[in-house]
């Protein structure tokens, strides 16, 4: 299951991530989206789970503060770079 992050804190690392929904399942890949120019979060990525715990990730992290940001968690699916 492919699951959108958005708010993410620019401090936050791809390591921070995955260790918040590691605590619901195995996490397959996390991948936070960085302007190509500056290579500065875009504030926003995505993490792969399994269908049964990406969905508990989803209802427990939505809303959740990290790092003094309240994440926006849904399914999703990432668009294709160009």
């Amino acid at each position: 299951m492919n699951i959108y992050v958005g708010n993410i804190s620019y401090k936050s690392t791809e390591d921070d991530l995955g260790n918040l929904f590691a605590e619901f399942g195995d996490v397959t890949s996390v991948k936070i989206i960085q302007d190509k120019f500056t290579g500065r979060s875009k504030g926003f990525g995505f993490v792969e789970m399994s269908d049964k715990t990406g969905n508990k990730a989803i209802e427990a992290l939505n809303g959740f503060d990290h790092l003094g940001r309240n994440l926006k968690v849904s399914p999703g699916n990432p668009r294709e770079e160009s």
